[in-house]
């Protein structure tokens, strides 16, 4: 049975008009448009236009009171943030150029830097910074050319040439906002990079149980379809010259078989109920003699030294399936019936040889199939090694080096 490492398909290139998708959700921003914020939109006109009148009251007589032209700027420069989020640039620029109009007009200072703040906040968020900046700048440098340079000339009659402390306060306010905004774009940015990283690593996991249940199919259909081979095979030479041995071959089918739907159903339990506890306990090395047993209904003889060590249960179901795939890989691909299994073990590790003496009869016994490849990848996520090749002296080894414990037992 053929290993297939799944993966997701790569999807097409994500792409958005109105900044990185991070602005309104990583998958929102790809499947409907934004939204228009008619509510905090009007809000925000009302609360400029009360608070303009409120301090115009306050600076009576410093600066001019708002008349229909002060209203107009104001309900222009707050209705401009309709289009915040969908055009965060033009928007940052018009807000700016109708707050420099109503100053440069002479108009009371209040709740107009407001309609500047939150585009320029939506800007940045958006990743247009450059264009916020500039746009901030040209509010800040326009100021500063109208208070000390046409003044005279502007209402109100009385209004004198404005401070240069007075400019350092407005650029202190124009510096606290690309901050503010500079902050808020820098959190969404790492709250998007920490979504895309727990989608990954789900990914990852689900990829690695997808790899994990075809290992263990492998294993278990490989293995049994060997034995069941071998047999069919015997029971139709003998089924008419030995009655008996055919009949003896088919009760080894049967059994092989159902021991392999068992271990299929206990695989594929997993995937119904992903979590739950497994019916049966997962096999180890208590069960060699099975192997062993199941090795001689297919003609190969099989002899075992040493005792198998108390291990975890990861590492003893992976010393299980990489004995299972090389007395398989004997059966399907060895001119040898007769193999040895060693078990050798000191105070930290399992040494794991399976070994005949028998030429290939076919194949690519080498190890570049994908069960050899399995046993690696069991070997490696358990902190060991495999070693797989002919010997020298003619035949195939395989010695697996697997720690006692892993490191979720530590």
């Amino acid at each position: 049975m053929d290993e297939q490492r799944v993966r997701g398909a790569a999807g097409p290139r994500r792409r958005w008009r109105h900044g990185p998708p991070w602005r309104n959700g990583w998958e929102a921003a790809e499947e409907r448009p934004a939204r228009w914020p008619w509510r905090s939109t009007a809000l925000f006109t009302a609360f400029v236009l009360v608070g303009s009148n409120a301090a115009a009251h306050l600076q009576q007589g410093d600066r001019a009171a708002p008349d229909g032209f002060a209203r107009v700027l104001l309900v222009v420069g707050s209705g401009l943030l309709l289009w915040r989020k969908r055009y965060p640039v033009a928007v940052v620029f018009g807000t700016a150029a109708a707050a420099l109009v109503y100053l440069g007009a002479g108009y009371a200072y209040g709740p107009v830097f407001l309609t500047v703040a939150v585009a320029c906040f939506s800007a940045v968020v958006a990743g247009h910074r450059r264009a916020a900046w500039s746009a901030l700048g040209m509010l800040w440098a326009g100021h500063v050319l109208v208070t000390h340079w046409p003044y005279r000339w502007l209402p109100a009659s009385r209004d004198p040439s404005a401070s240069w402390a007075q400019e350092i306060v407005i650029a202190t306010w124009v510096v606290a906002i690309v901050a503010v905004s500079e902050l808020a774009r820098a959190k969404r940015e790492q709250w998007a990079r920490d979504r895309a990283e727990r989608a990954q690593a789900a990914r990852r996991r689900a990829d690695e149980e997808r790899l994990r249940i075809a290992r263990e199919l492998h294993d278990v259909l490989a293995h049994s379809i060997s034995v069941i081979n071998v047999q069919a095979g015997v029971g139709l030479a003998l089924l008419d010259t030995d009655p008996e041995q055919a009949r003896t071959a088919l009760t080894t089918i049967k059994a092989a078989s159902k021991e392999a739907l068992g271990e299929v159903r206990q695989v594929l339990d997993t995937l119904r109920a992903p979590g739950a506890a497994p019916r049966t306990p997962a096999p180890g090395l208590d069960r060699l003699p099975e192997l062993v047993e199941q090795a001689a209904a297919a003609g190969l003889t099989v002899d075992v030294e040493g005792r198998p060590p108390g291990l975890a249960p990861a590492a003893d179901l992976a010393a299980f399936r990489i004995v299972q795939e090389a007395l398989t890989n004997v059966v399907r691909h060895s001119g040898s019936r007769r193999a040895h299994v060693r078990l050798e073990h000191g105070d930290a590790a399992l040494r794991l040889r399976i070994d005949d003496d028998g030429p290939a009869t076919g194949g690519h016994p080498g190890g570049s199939g994908n069960g050899l490849a399995g046993m690696r990848e069991r070997a490696a996520a358990l902190g060991g090694t495999i070693e797989a090749g002919p010997r020298p002296d003619g035949g195939f080894e395989v010695l697996a080096v697997l720690p006692l414990t892993t490191e979720e037992d530590r």
